[in-house]
């Protein structure tokens, strides 16, 4: 029996995470992990209580917004703002962790990821931004794609 790496098995539950979405567009988990022990979780979808996009329809999409513009506009919570978020709620501390991500963080959720002192993150796909990869090289944060 051949067991995953920890880089597969963790990647392996984003992507898991990711199947909880409710965005009509990208389907993106995240998971916050320190001493090979997960922290928290997150997924892309609407803010808590408010209705999803795969109820009432995607913005985005109506108005016909390329991929990776306009961000502003859409409803969803990011999946690393979510993993984040919950991980504040519960009083976990970030600082030295790891994400892995089933695609490359925006440049507003590496922004957010930098400061929550994240060291290292870990991706499966990539999404169209080169500041994201620029701003982690230019603070030390580790970018790995597996």
């Amino acid at each position: 029996m051949e067991r995953p790496s920890w880089d597969e098995y963790f990647m392996e539950v984003a992507k898991l995470v990711a199947t909880r979405s409710t965005c009509l567009r990208r389907q993106v988990g995240a998971v916050i992990v320190k001493d090979k022990c997960i922290l928290s979780t997150g997924y892309n979808g609407a803010s808590k209580g408010s209705a999803h996009c795969s109820e009432v329809g995607c913005i985005r999409e109506k108005l016909k917004i390329p991929s990776g513009q306009q961000l502003d506009l859409c409803r969803a919570v990011h999946a690393e703002q979510n993993a984040l978020v919950q991980a504040a709620r519960h009083g976990v501390a970030t600082e030295g962790a790891s994400i892995y991500i089933t695609v490359t963080p925006c440049f507003q959720c590496a922004k957010m990821l930098v400061n929550a002192g994240i060291k290292e993150v870990i991706v499966n796909g990539v999404y169209p931004d080169d500041r994201t990869q620029e701003l982690f090289k230019e603070v030390g944060v580790s970018l790995r794609s597996i």
